[in-house]
C-alpha cells in the first residue's frame, strides 16, 4: 500500500492530540477505578456512552474524514470519534496512547449466510428494522452449520502493522489485537430461523431446538479450540460489552502472549430474545450452553436488552460471570436485591430519554438518582451504561449533558 504524505500528516496530527490526551493524569486514575469496579470493589459508579449515532454528531465538520485509503480512514474516524468524545462528552473511557490495531483474519462463519429484508427510516443511520428468513426447518437443515474456519492473513496483517508503526511512530504504540470471541447463540438462531418461528419453536418443537442449539454450541466450543491452538486469540482487552474491562485478574497464570489461551480474556454473551419467555424456559433452553461457553473464559458480561432481574439465579450458574446487564426494562429494585455485591449492576439508561421531541434534563437526573440509590442500599457495584442510541434529533448537545450529569452525579451520590 502505497501512502500518500497528506495522509501521514493528518494521522499524525490527530495521534499527536492523542498522545497529549493519554497524558492527562486522570486516564491512570480512571484504570484504577475499572480494575476496583471489576474487582467488586468500587470506589464510585463508572459511566460510558457507546453505539452512538455519529451520523447525528458532525455539527462542526470534526468527525469528517479527509485520508483517502479505506484502511486508514478506519484508523482516522477511530481517532476523531475518540478525540470528539474527551472534548464534547467526556466519560470514563480510557484514553491511551496505545492504538489497538485488529488483526486480519479469514473466516468461513457457520456455513449460513443471513437472509433478511430491511426497514430504514433515516437513510444516514445504520440503525434499521429486520425480518429474516427462516432457513432452519429441519433437522437435516442443522447439518448445513458447521465449525468455522479461522485463518490468519499474514501478509495483509504484516501489511497493516508496518503501516501503523512508520505513521505513528514517536507518537503512539501499535498493538496488532488477535481474535476476540463472544457467543449469543439465540441472537444467531433468531437471524437464520426467524423471530417468530424461534419462539414457536421453543414451545412446540423443545427437542428440535435443543438439537439446533446444542450442535451450534459445539461448534463454537470446536472453534475456540482452535483459535487456541494456533494462537489466534487477543488479549488485555480494554473494553466489554460497552464497559470497561481492566482487571488485575487477566491474563491468568500461565499467561503468553504468543499464545493466548480463553481463559485469559473477557467474554459476552446473551439472549435477547428470551425476554419474551419465562425463567424456566430460559433455564432449560440458555444457561446448560452458556456453562459450557463461560467455563472457558476467565471472566465474562451476560445479557444486554432482555430484562434480568428475575433470574439472577439462573445467572448464577455460569461460571466467571463478573457483569450483568439491568436494561430498561427491567424491576431495578428487584435486580440488585439479588446482585447485591457478588456481580456488577451493568445499567442501561433508557436512550429513549435522549430521543424525544424534547429533551428533559430533569427527567435524566432523577433516572439516574434513583439508580445510583438503589445500588447504594444494596451494596451493588454499579456501571452506568448510555447505549443503543438510534438518534438524538441530530442535536448531540443531549449527549453532552448527560455525560456532565452523569459525573456529577456519580461523584455527589455514591
Amino acid at each position: 500500500m502505497k501512502i500518500n504524505d497528506k495522509d501521514i500528516i493528518i494521522l499524525r496530527t490527530l495521534a499527536e492530540k492523542i498522545k497529549k490526551i493519554s497524558e492527562d493524569p486522570v486516564q491512570k486514575e480512571l484504570i484504577g477505578l475499572w480494575k476496583d469496579l471489576n474487582s467488586l470493589k468500587p470506589r464510585r459508579p463508572m459511566f460510558m456512552i457507546d453505539q452512538i449515532p455519529w451520523h447525528e454528531m458532525n455539527i462542526n465538520d470534526e468527525l469528517t474524514l479527509k485520508t483517502s485509503d479505506p484502511f486508514l480512514r478506519e484508523i482516522e474516524d477511530y481517532l476523531r470519534k475518540t478525540i470528539y468524545r474527551w472534548e464534547h462528552m467526556r466519560t470514563d473511557l480510557v484514553i491511551t496512547d496505545e492504538l489497538i490495531v485488529p488483526k486480519v483474519f479469514k473466516n468461513t462463519g457457520f456455513g449460513i449466510e443471513i437472509k433478511e429484508e430491511i426497514a430504514v427510516t433515516d437513510p444516514a443511520n445504520d440503525v434499521v428494522g429486520h425480518s429474516y428468513e427462516d432457513q432452519i426447518k429441519s433437522e437435516k437443515d442443522i447439518e448445513k452449520i458447521h465449525t468455522p474456519e479461522i485463518s490468519l492473513d499474514i501478509d495483509a496483517t504484516s501489511e497493516r502493522e508496518e503501516i501503523c508503526r512508520k505513521i505513528f511512530d514517536g507518537i503512539l504504540k501499535v498493538r496488532m489485537q488477535g481474535f476476540l470471541p463472544s457467543f449469543a447463540p439465540w441472537d444467531v438462531i433468531t437471524q437464520w430461523h426467524g423471530v417468530e418461528n424461534t419462539l414457536v419453536d421453543l414451545a412446540e418443537r423443545p427437542e428440535f431446538m435443543h438439537r439446533f442449539v446444542d450442535h451450534l454450541t459445539n461448534c463454537y466450543l470446536k472453534m475456540l479450540d482452535n483459535l487456541e491452538k494456533k494462537g489466534f486469540l487477543g488479549h488485555h482487552q480494554t473494553e466489554i460489552h460497552c464497559t470497561g474491562a481492566w482487571t488485575d485478574e487477566l491474563p491468568k497464570p500461565g499467561f503468553n502472549p504468543e499464545k493466548p489461551r480463553t481463559c485469559d480474556l473477557w467474554t459476552f454473551g446473551m439472549a435477547q430474545i428470551f425476554g419474551f419467555v419465562s425463567p424456566k424456559m430460559h433455564d432449560e433452553f440458555e444457561i446448560p450452553y452458556m456453562q459450557k461457553i463461560y467455563s472457558r473464559f476467565g471472566l465474562g458480561y451476560y445479557g444486554c436488552c432482555e430484562p434480568l432481574d428475575d433470574r439472577i439465579d439462573l445467572i448464577r450458574k455460569i461460571p466467571n460471570v463478573r457483569k450483568i446487564s439491568m436494561s430498561p426494562w427491567v424491576n431495578e429494585k428487584r435486580g440488585a436485591e439479588h446482585i447485591k455485591n457478588d456481580f456488577v449492576f451493568s445499567r442501561k439508561p433508557p436512550p429513549s430519554f435522549v430521543a424525544k421531541d424534547h429533551f428533559n434534563e430533569k427527567e435524566v437526573e432523577e433516572d439516574l438518582k434513583k439508580t445510583i440509590k438503589i445500588c447504594k442500599e444494596n451494596n451493588c457495584p454499579l456501571e452506568l451504561i448510555l447505549k443503543d442510541i438510534s438518534t438524538v434529533r441530530y442535536e448531540p448537545q443531549r449527549l453532552y449533558r448527560w455525560a456532565e450529569i452523569a459525573r456529577r452525579l456519580v461523584t455527589e451520590e455514591f
